[in-house]
């Protein structure tokens, strides 16, 4: 039989345990706001986009192969999204993505996806130009699934009328996709400027398309002119991945640009249950204050949610 006083702590340790396992928890910081008991009832998982200390990293504050632990020790955050520009140079390099394994393995962090830039444009008027580009971002589905990622995340750049560039960016995304579909790897495409940041026509994209690996990642900025909620939650059928951009905050904790608990609920109303990766691009705080303040007002609105559910 369990003494009163031991099983006391037994019960106040496994609550302790079962809070640490909800939205991408570690070792819980002081500064974190209450969490949900049960992870039966998690709405979303919080990651982090390696985006979100970009200027560390130039700056060399940070070292790319730090990044994953770093996010860990000072987020208590268990799950990450790469950029391929601190190591565009090195997808084909087996060595140094097994030693990004290795180290985010380690530390106990799973990496998501790869936001791939500057690989050429999927949706190329030049046919030879959309192969191409379609070509140069392979390496990056095989380094994505070597991380134990799920995705990659594209750009649909295209020119031309809205029905061309629809059809051409289509077809890049097929081409890719198609490779990615034996890796069983995702290829992901953000609302990320030109005809990308209007919902309707990324979805309409996504439709033509046609396959199950091909999703959107819908960012709470980038829509520019267009309503930003209308956006994301015509994306949201297809999201595999979301971006939870973030500039300021007020002094509530609120972010400035977007109500978040108006665009969780759209996130979450559509059935979604995935990652919610945190990208900060604000210049008032300092970029870890800033992925602070973002996950503190996520971990916020995920109680409001189970609340009012």
């Amino acid at each position: 039989m369990i003494k009163h006083a031991s099983r006391r702590e037994f019960l106040h340790r496994s609550a302790q345990l079962s809070a640490g396992l909800v939205l991408g928890a570690g070792v819980v910081s002081a500064e974190e706001e209450k969490k949900p008991k049960s992870a039966a009832k998690q709405l979303y998982k919080i990651s982090c986009t390696e985006y979100s200390l970009h200027r560390m990293i130039q700056k060399k504050e940070l070292d790319h192969l730090d990044y994953a632990a770093y996010v860990k020790k000072n987020f208590a955050i268990d799950a990450v999204e790469y950029w391929n520009s601190p190591f565009k140079s090195k997808a084909k390099d087996a060595k140094y993505i097994a030693d990004m394994r290795k180290r985010s393995d380690d530390v106990g962090v799973k990496a998501t996806c790869i936001l791939i830039d500057g690989e050429g444009n999927l949706g190329d008027p030049a046919e030879k130009n959309r192969i191409a580009a379609v070509d140069k971002h392979k390496k990056w589905v095989e380094a994505a699934k070597a991380l134990g990622c799920e995705s990659i995340r594209v750009n649909a750049r295209s020119s031309g009328t809205y029905g061309e560039q629809l059809r051409l960016a289509a077809d890049g995304l097929r081409r890719l996709s198609e490779f990615a579909r034996p890796l069983k790897m995702a290829v992901i495409v953000e609302n990320h400027g030109g005809l990308s940041s209007n919902g309707k026509w990324l979805a309409a994209v996504m439709k033509t398309v046609g396959l199950k690996n091909c999703g959107t990642l819908p960012d709470f900025g980038n829509f520019r002119e267009y309503d930003r909620y209308l956006g994301v939650k015509e994306l949201m059928p297809f999201a595999k991945l979301v971006s939870a951009k973030s500039h300021d905050f007020d002094g509530k904790g609120n972010e400035t640009k977007t109500d978040y608990f108006k665009m969780m609920k759209i996130v979450v109303d559509s059935g979604y249950r995935g990652y919610v990766g945190i990208e900060y691009e604000g210049r008032r705080l300092a970029e870890p204050a800033g992925v602070k303040a973002t996950k503190r007002l996520l971990l916020r609105v995920h109680d409001h949610l189970l609340r009012t559910a």
